[in-house]
This record gives structure tokens, C-alpha cells and sequence, in this order.
């Protein structure tokens, strides 16, 4: 004959809470595992943003220093910046002229238009007077 405790529903609930139990300790280490992962990552993205700049800026300074390593190089880089410099003078400089003339010319024209606006107006009053 059967036995009472396998027939019961009391010996089934037991099987379910330890198939429960065994998925929460899974489902339990796996978000423990997601979370450690989290705080791992949080913690190397900072460190290599750091490496990266250092990198950056190392490779920066040793690009100067060769630009900069005799006295040959540094008056050729000094060349190239004031040509730069020149460059750029001559260019605004330019541009200035350019809006000054611009300027000149629209001012010109409205002395004019005013002058004509004034020689009407006092033609007209001079005819209704």
C-alpha cells in the first residue's frame, strides 16, 4: 500500500518550497553577480578614462618636446607662428577694410537720400506757403 506521506498534498508542499528555494538562492547569486558586475564596471570606467587622458597627454608633451628639442626646431616652430600670426593680421585686416568701405558707402547713400528727402520737403512747403 501506499504510504500516507507521499499521497498527501503536506509531502508535496515540501518538494515546491525546496524547488522554490533552490530558484530565490539562483535568482539571489544571480543579481549578487549582476550587482558585483556593476560595482566592477563603475569602478574600472573611471580608472581607464584616466589611463586614457594620461596616455593623451603624455603623447602631447612628448610631441613638444621634439618640436622644441634644438634650437634649429624651436626657431622653425617660432617661424610657423608668426607666419600663422601674419596670416591672420592681414586677413582681418582685410575684412575691416572691407566693412569700412561697406559702412562708408551705405552712409554716403543715406546722406544723399536725406539730403533729397530735405530739398522735397521744403520745395512742398514752399508751394503751400
Amino acid at each position: 500500500m501506499a504510504s500516507a506521506d507521499t499521497t498527501s498534498p503536506r509531502a508535496a508542499k515540501p518538494r515546491k518550497r525546496a524547488a522554490t528555494a533552490k530558484r530565490t538562492t539562483t535568482a539571489r547569486s544571480t543579481t549578487s553577480a549582476a550587482k558585483s558586475s556593476y560595482a566592477e564596471r563603475a569602478v574600472l570606467i573611471p580608472v581607464g578614462a584616466a589611463l586614457i587622458a594620461r596616455d593623451r597627454v603624455v603623447s602631447g608633451v612628448n610631441d613638444t618636446i621634439t618640436s622644441y628639442s634644438s634650437t634649429s626646431r624651436a626657431q622653425a616652430q617660432l617661424r610657423k607662428f608668426e607666419r600663422r600670426g601674419s596670416t591672420a593680421r592681414k586677413r582681418l585686416e582685410r575684412e575691416v577694410r572691407k566693412a569700412r568701405t561697406s559702412v562708408e558707402r551705405e552712409l554716403r547713400k543715406r546722406r544723399r537720400d536725406g539730403a533729397e528727402l530735405a530739398d522735397r520737403f521744403q520745395e512742398r512747403i514752399q508751394s503751400l506757403v
